[in-house]
């Protein structure tokens, strides 16, 4: 049988403890400083846990953040384009001690990690902005969120205690582990992942059928984590693919599931992002639209294709 395509970096990732091991991480948590986490953290946290932001198993220390933000790889040079950090506040870093275990919670209270602290350090707000999404102006999505960041980010890895809870699309939440598990399954060595923000259109749906005449298989993989407010929502977007599949596409030869990221919307950074994150989940291939993960003017049309060329496959 063919084998699928490797995980970024060559292991996928699993940071869920289970049993035993969960259970006294859970007691330990109750003694321990603890952070909120806000949508976005939430949600790398789930990535990083199920081995989507693989080869990564927890949030990035500084020597891969610096690495990443100007070089666009990883301290090991695995290519890499966007930052995954845990920030803070100065008041809430300074109690805080490297080699330290720290419980992160949701908004209501509830551990989901143990983040083994072993590295806290400041960093340049508008030095990422520049590098990342191409401009300082707080107009840009991106860079708003970047900006209302704390002053200090902490860097471990992450001990997943409960999973976050999702109450929306549970039928279609498949982690990597299972979407490669389904392509092995079927027999597939080509897999085509796609993703839009907009509701699928014709030319969508051409690009889409053509891409089916060289793969084996194709992954409709939405980004259901935090968008816009103006983004069109989840549930349209989803409602679109579950027509296609009723009615236009074989279904045989189509997987759909949710990707749990948020976005930031950083353009051509993030078209190489989304591209890994489909790699981890067993994609051979990936279509990178128009302006990819762009907003407003920042970016021209086809930058998120170009990125593409300082990269060998």
């Amino acid at each position: 049988m063919q084998k699928l395509v490797a995980p970024h970096g060559g292991k996928l990732i699993d940071r869920i403890v289970k049993g035993k091991e969960r259970d006294e991480l859970i007691n330990k948590a109750k003694s321990l400083r603890k952070i909120v986490l806000n949508a976005r953290e939430i949600s790398d946290l789930e990535m990083i846990a199920i081995g989507g932001f693989s080869p990564l198993e927890g949030f990035m220390l500084k020597e891969d953040y610096q690495n990443v933000i100007r070089n666009k790889r990883l301290a090991s040079n695995l290519p890499w384009t966007l930052p995954v950090t845990l920030s803070v506040t100065r008041e809430e870093a300074d109690p805080l001690k490297e080699g330290e275990d720290v419980a992160l919670t949701d908004n209501a209270g509830k551990v989901l990690a143990i983040l083994h602290l072993e590295e806290k350090y400041p960093y340049d707000k508008r030095e990422e902005a520049r590098l990342v999404y191409c401009t300082e102006e707080d107009a840009h999505p991106g860079v708003k969120a970047l900006y209302a960041q704390g002053e200090v980010l902490l860097g471990g890895t992450v001990s997943v205690v409960n999973r976050p809870g999702h109450d929306k699309f549970p039928q279609y939440r498949l982690d990597p582990v299972q979407t490669r598990q389904i392509f092995q399954d079927r027999g597939w060595r080509k897999v085509v992942g796609f993703q839009t923000r907009n509701p699928v259109h014709r030319a969508h749906e051409y690009i889409l059928k053509c891409a089916l005449e060289i793969v084996d298989g194709l992954l409709l993989h939405p980004l259901v984590g935090e968008t816009k407010k103006d983004d069109i929502p989840a549930e349209v977007r989803m409602k679109c693919y579950e027509v296609l599949i009723e009615k236009y596409y074989p279904r045989e030869r189509v997987v759909l599931s949710v990707n749990p990221a948020s976005m930031r919307y950083a353009g051509p950074r993030e078209a190489i992002f989304h591209a890994i994150i489909r790699k981890n989940y067993g994609c051979t291939h990936f279509i990178v639209g128009r302006d990819h993960a762009g907003v407003g003017n920042y970016y021209s049309s086809f930058a998120a294709q170009e990125i593409f060329d300082e990269f060998s496959p």
